[in-house]
């Protein structure tokens, strides 16, 4: 067998071009002498734009929170920036959604002693008009509903601490390696216990024995400010250092806010010992009532096919409390960096090339279910979706997501790839869940269209960056993200120019934990206006 040729060598035209080519920064090997796959390597590689992009978003424009200034602002970079390229890029609005501009959040202890806390408001919260100072509490341990609706009077003029103190803020790993193993044991088995208590103290907030965790803890908010409460302070640590996990408000008329597990820990000991902690808080938002939402979508139209495409798909909304650079900044970038590739090196392919954008996932796919809904012939002819959104590491499996006869198809542009590509592919998955990933790909494998998750290696993604007050731009993995996207390019081109159509069968599905037959997954009706959404 000959040696396997770079793929640089395969596309070389001229001598010239080899002199000009001859010490590549990024050689690689490549199973076909394909040389538009060579050129996406090429650019994808060695001409990256992903820094520049990664800084644009996560720095300047920060996170886009579905409603929010921010996210508006991210549409219109985004058009901007395809339009810039020579892609044309539209924002199509599929709904209005809660409208809010976060601003300033300080909070600081101010007796027994003066501390400055680590915390910010919940996303949507209502801010305080100045500053406002008061007592802290703990959420007592009541004996019943009847004591804790006694006691509710109590909470006006308060801030009410809701969640479980921790008694440590190291995570885990760290007790592991250098606590004893009876420590080790002994903490985690007190967290246990401590646990279970804390959510029997809320269960007996919920009003009733039907009552669940999640339903109390959900209520609990809006419960303790129609009694007056100043504000309601929450920890969700996420089990790593100084990372807490940011989602929504249910107050609107008085702030929640999330302190740091650290200094949530400080100001609920000095609360449960009656030291009498006092708070003084200073948070501004901003309500803007019900504003247009949008998915921004850019194109590339076919020049053989138009009617079939290849979707390129990422949510563009994040959370709040960090820059939403790893869920999805990363995604967006990956698929944004893989058109700029496509349009320089495959300006006109065979198949509709398309990539959305979309706004409301974290509310439940809202923006990409609008999208499905709204675009049947989309639907109805596409080829592939490659849609990314787990964190910033590099993509090593693709789900089929239950579509049998998929693999063929997957497997052949796979087999196309450089090595230094397909090598890192742990596992390809033929089939898959049909709701695999849980993300935007959802949206249209309900209907049975291929529609291919890209799954990656995590970096601790669940522990530090999703959903967190630390997902910001340092924790990019820049050499994994030019891999993404180079990868996405080659798998849109070669999607693009399959001479078959990719097949929709499906898997029988196994039966239910009750035995009944398994059903594939239904495509639900998108809210379209944040009065119809719940979390």
């Amino acid at each position: 067998m000959s040696r396997p040729r770079s793929c640089l060598v395969e596309a070389l035209s001229s001598l010239a071009a080899a002199l000009a080519l001859a010490a590549p920064a990024h050689a690689q090997t490549c199973p076909t002498n394909d040389p538009v796959l060579a050129r996406i390597w090429t650019i994808g590689m060695d001409s990256s734009k992903t820094y520049p992009l990664a800084q644009a978003l996560m720095d300047s424009i920060g996170p886009r929170l579905t409603g929010t200034p921010q996210q508006k602002a991210g549409n219109e970079w985004l058009v901007a920036t395809y339009t810039k390229w020579g892609v044309p890029a539209r924002n199509e609005q599929y709904g209005t959604w809660r409208g809010w501009r976060r601003g300033i959040t300080h909070v600081d202890l101010v007796s027994p002693r003066v501390r400055t806390l680590e915390g910010t408001m919940l996303a949507w919260s209502p801010g305080t008009k100045g500053a406002v100072s008061g007592p802290a509490i703990m959420l007592p341990d009541f004996t019943s509903n009847n004591d804790y609706q006694r006691w509710l009077p109590q909470a006006k003029g308060k801030y009410v601490l809701v969640s479980m103190p921790q008694q440590t803020c190291r995570p885990d790993t760290t007790w592991a390696a250098s606590a004893t193993p009876d420590s080790y044991t002994r903490m985690k088995d007190e967290r246990t216990k401590a646990n279970t208590a804390w959510q029997q103290r809320v269960l007996r907030t919920g009003g009733g024995p039907d009552s669940t965790y999640a339903l109390a803890n959900r209520n609990l908010a809006v419960k303790l400010e129609n009694a007056g409460a100043l504000g309601v302070i929450t920890n969700t640590w996420s089990l790593g250092w100084g990372v807490d996990k940011i989602f929504n408000a249910r107050t609107t008329k008085v702030p929640t806010l999330d302190l740091s597990c650290e200094d949530y820990g400080l100001v609920a000991r000095l609360a449960e010992r009656g030291q009498s902690p006092v708070l003084r808080v200073e948070a501004e938002s901003q309500a803007l009532g019900e504003v247009p939402v949008y998915n921004t979508i850019a194109t590339i139209r076919g020049s053989e096919k138009p009617d079939e495409y290849v979707l390129l798909s990422a949510h563009f909304d994040s959370w709040d409390a960090g820059s939403g650079a790893t869920d999805n900044g990363t995604g967006t970038i990956t698929m944004l960096e893989a058109m700029r590739i496509l349009r320089q090196v495959y300006p006109k392919p065979k198949r509709t090339i398309v990539v959305g954008h979309w706004s409301g996932e974290e509310q439940g796919l809202v923006g990409s279910r609008a999208f499905a809904a709204d675009h049947p012939e989309i639907v109805k002819g596409l080829q592939a979706q490659f849609n990314q959104d787990n964190g910033t590491g590099r993509i090593v499996f693709v789900s089929t997501s239950g579509l049998v006869g998929a693999s063929t198809n997957v497997a052949g542009w796979l087999s196309k790839l450089p090595t230094e590509i397909t090598q890192k592919f742990t596992t390809v998955a033929f089939p898959g869940s049909p709701s695999s990933g849980g993300s935007d790909n959802a949206s249209f494998i309900c209907y049975g269209a291929p529609a291919f998750n890209l799954g990656s290696l995590n970096f601790d993604y669940g522990t530090y960056t999703w959903h967190t007050n630390r997902d910001t731009f340092d924790k990019i993995v820049f050499d994994d993200l030019k891999s993404n996207a180079t990868l996405v390019a080659m798998l849109t081109y070669l999607a693009s120019e399959d001479p078959t159509t990719v097949p929709r069968d499906r898997r029988i599905m196994p039966p239910t934990s009750t035995g009944a037959a398994g059903e594939w997954p239904a495509c639900q009706t998108p809210p379209r206006k944040s009065s119809e959404w719940t979390r």
